[in-house]
């Protein structure tokens, strides 16, 4: 991707280092209100896209910011780990998953290496973001990598989002099931516009209005949702 700032061209393709960009997916929940792992859910009514599941469509999703992956998982591992057709860079496990989303944070957040510069992260159940919204967002966070930047949620910024290395230290601080949102919006993290933020799936109603969308869309669409 090309992109012209005053007379200077960035080629942020050619600027790719994923080590310093790598993205977390958050999977480790319990998936109560469900009543079964939802990153196992089905995508599609039937055929080859049909055998893909919810986790695939996040790993994919992240595969669009980072081609270092980690998926951060708790409850249902490693169950979910032998039924993903798409594999991440790394599984990780959060020991402490009950804890809340602040749990599966930290384990993410730990098991990055000394040269990442910030780390994109993502939910494993928004399988409805506008794709060439979410690739716009990631190429913003690399040219601005100091900023930390988040989802527009209208009211408050939240996931997808980007943690510059700096914030790090107090996201490790929060706790209970409590994600980065509040701290975003403290540090006056800018605000992005990726359509499908709100379509996260919760319950067995979220499921089937999704899963009913999906069908009438697919994958392919989603990139050239408005």
């Amino acid at each position: 991707m090309l992109i012209a700032i005053g007379r200077n061209i960035i080629n942020f393709r050619r600027q790719i280092n994923d080590q310093e960009f790598p993205a977390l997916i958050l999977a480790a929940g319990a998936s109560s209100r469900i009543g079964r792992p939802k990153a196992l859910l089905p995508l599609g009514a039937g055929g080859s896209e049909g055998r893909q599941i919810l986790l695939d469509a996040a790993i994919d999703q992240g595969r669009l910011l980072s081609r270092d992956v980690r998926v951060v998982c708790g409850a249902w591992y490693p169950l979910i780990r032998f039924r993903c057709r798409r594999q991440p860079s790394l599984w990780l496990q959060a020991p402490d998953w009950h804890e809340g989303m602040s749990a599966s944070l930290a384990a993410g957040i730990r098991s990055l290496g000394p040269t990442a510069k910030g780390v994109f992260v993502l939910l494993a159940d928004q399988p409805l973001l506008d794709l060439n919204a979410l690739e716009a967002f990631g190429n913003a966070a690399r040219y601005v990598s100091g900023q930390p930047i988040a989802a527009d949620y209208g009211s408050r910024p939240g996931v997808p989002a980007y943690l510059p290395r700096w914030l790090w230290p107090l996201v490790l601080d929060l706790e209970g099931d409590r994600g980065a949102g509040r701290l975003l919006a403290e540090v006056r993290a800018t605000r992005v516009d990726i359509p499908g933020v709100h379509d996260d799936v919760d319950t067995p109603a979220d499921w089937q209005r999704i899963r009913a969308l999906l069908n009438q869309t697919g994958p392919t669409t989603m990139r050239f949702r408005h």
